[in-house]
């Protein structure tokens, strides 16, 4: 018999699919010569909005769901998740991630690491957001958001908060708990990126939320947009994310290349990251881009008064093609243990073999997920999509010995609809710890959900 709670998840699996297959295939649009006409009072959800309007590649709004929102039908239909009224607007919306992970382990990653494959939920959530007073000419958004934690049978609150848009100083203003700006692929929602899990980098030295304010700037005469943003642990102190007291981020991107008629756009950025670790405590760690996994590179807690984080970003997208890389340096302020510095990011190359965009957001400096142009319930063949990545994490650094991890990760993504997708990836990984380098070999499944 299976377990409990792999019952529970595929149960809610099945009735994900169900939903989502009946979503997708009333969003179908008739035959008709007539061009569809956006609603001006849609609110929200209306297409500009979204992923982008329909055969656009360049999204220029943001609202306070930041980079969550599903990309829009063909055509505007009658929403069930919706509410429109005259003192505020809302729209609800769910997210499913159920994945299956195998290894293949040599002997000496054995005496390293002890792994079993496995299948587990890796995410469940529930989406929130809409416009308060939607008859105000000046925007302002709302989100709120709840995520089940399947490890801990917990729900915690995720992006919740308040964005005003402020032309006056080129951009928008959040208010809330959120990503915090560093990385454009720590920005981007999981549900949306082109592998299963983030660089191990990423997941080591950047919180995956943080509660404070940021402003997100962009000057399209300029060619640049920014964020920049405080954030302390008042509120999240007991939250697993909040291993920071205070933290200060800045990013700054400049978009020499961005046409929206030729599907181009070229995103050259640097980050900055100042933090204070919570009780003057730090411990770096990250599993090997597989969540059922245990973590491969681990500094253990050692006394940490600050760190200070600098990297670049640097992605090119040309229609079927995105190539992309960032790097960055953690410096800590650790007297006790000669001041270590931690290094770590990844590259990257995809191409689509279908007719498909991933829209790039310039109000918030982050691409959207693909959105096929004909999905497999309206006839089409979806999106495929090949990856191709390389990530590297060094932990190591005089008396702190966490680790060296690096990995080649090939994988194909099916995006059967803009509500559905299937993931396929082989990884192949080298850990250099405990005075031993074992190899291990990953094999990972995945089918994502959403509306």
């Amino acid at each position: 018999m299976p377990r409990t709670g792999t019952r529970k998840a595929l149960l809610l699996l099945v009735a994900m699919i169900a939903f989502v297959v009946g979503q997708s295939l009333a969003q179908q649009p008739p035959q008709s010569s007539t061009a569809p006409v956006a609603d001006p009072n849609a609110g929200p959800s209306e297409t500009s909005e979204a992923r982008g309007e329909p055969g656009h590649s360049l999204q220029n709004s943001i609202d306070a769901t930041e980079s969550w929102e599903p990309p829009p039908p063909p055509r505007k239909f009658v929403r069930f998740n919706e509410y429109h009224g005259p003192y505020f607007t809302a729209r609800y919306g769910a997210g499913l991630l159920l994945e299956y992970d195998a290894f293949a382990q040599d002997t000496i990653s054995k005496e390293q690491i002890v792994m079993h494959p496995d299948e587990r939920l890796r995410d469940f959530r529930f989406i929130l957001g809409g416009r308060i007073a939607p008859s105000m000419e000046r925007k302002l958004t709302w989100s709120a958001g709840i995520m089940y934690d399947a490890p801990y049978h917990r729900w915690l609150v995720r992006q919740t908060g308040v964005m005003i848009a402020v032309p006056e100083l080129w951009g928008n203003f959040f208010v809330g708990r959120s990503k915090e700006g560093f990385s454009l692929n720590k920005i981007m929602v999981g549900y949306d990126g082109w592998t299963m899990e983030r660089a191990t980098i990423s997941d080591a030295t950047i919180p995956i939320l943080a509660d404070g304010f940021k402003w997100l700037g962009y000057s399209p005469k300029y060619h640049v947009l920014w964020n920049a943003g405080y954030f302390n642990d008042v509120l999240s102190h007991e939250q697993s994310f909040s291993t920071y007291s205070s933290q200060e981020v800045g990013r700054f991107v400049w978009l020499p290349v961005h046409s929206d008629k030729e599907d181009k756009v070229l995103d050259l950025g640097v980050a900055y990251r100042y933090g204070k670790p919570e009780n003057n405590k730090l411990q770096l760690r990250s599993r090997p881009e597989a969540y059922i996994a245990p973590y491969f590179v681990d500094t253990g807690s050692f006394p940490a008064d600050s760190t200070w984080m600098l990297g670049y970003e640097a992605y090119y997208r040309g229609n079927r093609w995105l190539l992309g890389s960032e790097y960055w340096w953690v410096h800590v302020s650790s007297p006790s243990t000669n001041n270590p510095v931690f290094s770590g990011g990844d590259w990257v190359v995809t191409y689509l073999f279908n007719d498909a965009s991933r829209v790039y957001n310039t109000a918030g400096g982050f691409f959207r997920a693909v959105s096929p142009k004909r999905s497999v319930f309206q006839g089409g063949p979806g999106a495929w999509e090949l990856v191709l990545r390389y990530s590297y994490i060094d932990l190591d650094d005089y008396k702190v010995q966490g680790g060296k991890f690096g990995r080649f990760t090939p994988m194909v993504n099916w995006h059967m609809s803009n509500n559905m997708r299937l993931e396929l990836g082989y990884g192949y990984g080298r850990l250099d710890r405990f005075d031993l380098k074992g190899n291990t070999q990953f094999f990972q499944s995945r089918i994502q959900l959403q509306f």
